[in-house]
């Protein structure tokens, strides 16, 4: 069972764990190891919660796909038994995060104070500006 949270948790059959070889350098074994995990869950199939389905479906989060699966490629370290450990945890970090629920924002308004404040420091910016322009000189006239 990969845990959640306190309540939730996700049994493992859920979730689809096959080795693949990892990329780039690797001397001698690099052709003949596996160590890389290529995880794949999918959400609507999954026994989580409607409502922690929808957050997830509403993630911006380039690790799910269009038709609801995530997909986590772990191949950080050596070991096979390492980078199975690492995609759980991303995983579950994921998960983790639709959980809690978003506060809402409460719309500010600026003082009357801060907008003056505000216009004067544009105002002298703008008249310093104004200074810089090019002074004619009284010997060309």
């Amino acid at each position: 069972m990969l845990k959640i949270t306190q309540r939730t948790s996700i049994p493992l059959s859920e979730i689809e764990l096959s080795p693949i070889r990892s990329q780039g350098a690797g001397g001698q074994n690099v052709n003949k190891v596996a160590s890389a995990i290529h995880l794949r869950f999918d959400i609507d199939a999954s026994s989580l919660s409607p409502l922690y389905k929808e957050r997830l479906l509403n993630l911006g989060d380039r690790r799910i796909t269009k038709e609801g699966i995530i997909i986590i490629k772990a191949q950080q370290h050596r070991t096979q038994q390492q980078n199975r450990e690492d995609a759980l945890n991303r995983l579950q970090i994921l998960l983790q995060s639709v959980t809690t629920t978003p506060k809402k924002r409460k719309p500010t308004k600026r003082s009357y104070g801060a907008k003056q404040r505000r216009l004067d420091g544009k105002s002298k910016r703008s008249k310093l500006k104004k200074l810089r322009g090019n002074i004619k000189s009284e010997l060309d006239s």
